[in-house]
């Protein structure tokens, strides 16, 4: 839950400095590029905290791995988009689905545990 919240914080964060600080410094595309990536890092922070809950009702090694998975995710998919939008570097794209996978691990893990 610790880092669901914290993630949270900084997706709260990061989006504000995308909406005050980036408009008009960063192409239209490129904002766009920026505000998916928080998008999915307040998703999956909620998730985390979803999966925080869960650990104390749900004895199972699949919601542990759907909390490491989120967290790359959010990491490697969020991570990788502020990077390419802010630096405009595209083969930093190139990485951006490998945290999209990570996000369809933890949903899948997260769905293997409750059922």
């Amino acid at each position: 839950m610790f880092i669901g919240a914290l993630m949270g914080f900084v997706g709260v964060g990061l989006g504000a400095f995308g909406a005050h600080g980036l408009r008009g410094r960063l192409t239209p595309d490129m904002l766009a590029v920026f505000e998916t990536g928080v998008r999915y890092q307040m998703y999956h922070a909620l998730a985390l905290l979803a999966v925080g809950a869960m650990l104390s009702r749900v004895d199972s090694r699949a919601v542990v791995v759907a909390g490491w998975s989120f967290t790359a995710g959010i990491l490697i998919f969020s991570g990788s988009l502020y990077a390419l939008a802010l630096s405009g570097v595209t083969t930093l794209g190139a990485i951006t689905p490998i945290g999209g996978l990570a996000f369809l691990a933890g949903w899948i893990a997260l769905a293997i545990a409750v059922f």
